[in-house]
C-alpha cells in the first residue's frame, strides 16, 4: 500500500473572507480564500484526493506560523511572503508560478508581459490557465496578473478579493514609497 502525504490545514477569518492553510511536512501547499468552510474543505480534497487531509487549531506549529504572515499580509503588516512550498503541478505551471513570485509588491503586470518575461510569449492562454490553477493564493500572487486593457481578468477567489488584493498592494506600496525616498514607487506595467 503506497504512503499517503499528510496534510494539515486551518480555516479562519481574514479581512478577505475565510483563508484556509494548508500544509506539508515540507511547506504549504494550498492558500484559498472563499465564504464557506464546507466548500473550501471539498476544494482542498478535490486538489489532493489521496491525502490524509487533518484540520488542526492554528495553534500547530509550523502551520500557526505560516498562518500568522499569511494574516499579517492580509493586515498590512508583512510584505514578504516568503514562506516555504510544496505545490504540485506540471512543468510549465511550475514555471509560471515561480516566475509569479517574482512580481514585485505592488506592481501588475498584463497576461502577455508576463508570458514574455517567461520566454513564452505565445503562451498567453496557457500562463492564463496556469495563473488559475495556482493552489497557493497569496504566496504565489496570481492576483498581479492583470489584461492589458486594464480589466482585472479572472481570478480563482473571486474578482472582488482580486482588486482588493490590487488596490491594498499598490496603497501599501506608495505608502512605502513616501516613508523610503529611495523605495522604488509602485507601478503597473502593461505592454
Amino acid at each position: 500500500m503506497p504512503i499517503r502525504t499528510a496534510i494539515r490545514y486551518t480555516i479562519v477569518d481574514s479581512p478577505l473572507g475565510r483563508l484556509l492553510v494548508a500544509a506539508t511536512e515540507l511547506g504549504v501547499c494550498a492558500v484559498a480564500m472563499g465564504d464557506d468552510d464546507a466548500a473550501l474543505e471539498t476544494s482542498l480534497a478535490g486538489m489532493y484526493p489521496a491525502a490524509l487531509l487533518h484540520q488542526e487549531a492554528t495553534s500547530s506549529r509550523p502551520l500557526a506560523w505560516w498562518t500568522e504572515r499569511l494574516l499579517a499580509y492580509l493586515d498590512g503588516k508583512e510584505r514578504d511572503l516568503d514562506v516555504p512550498i510544496d505545490v504540485q503541478g506540471t512543468p510549465f505551471q511550475c514555471l509560471v508560478w515561480d516566475g509569479l513570485k517574482r512580481i514585485p509588491y505592488g506592481t501588475t503586470l498584463a497576461y502577455g508581459e508576463f508570458a514574455r518575461t517567461l520566454g513564452r510569449p505565445n503562451a498567453v492562454r496557457a500562463v492564463a490557465h496556469a495563473c488559475g490553477a495556482n493552489p497557493a493564493a497569496l504566496v504565489i500572487p496570481c492576483h498581479r496578473v492583470v489584461e492589458a486593457g486594464g480589466g482585472l481578468g479572472g481570478y480563482r477567489w473571486g474578482l472582488e478579493r482580486k482588486r482588493h488584493l490590487l488596490a491594498f498592494e499598490r496603497g501599501a506600496a506608495q505608502q512605502l514609497t513616501l516613508l523610503e525616498p529611495n523605495a522604488p514607487a509602485a507601478q503597473q506595467r502593461t505592454p
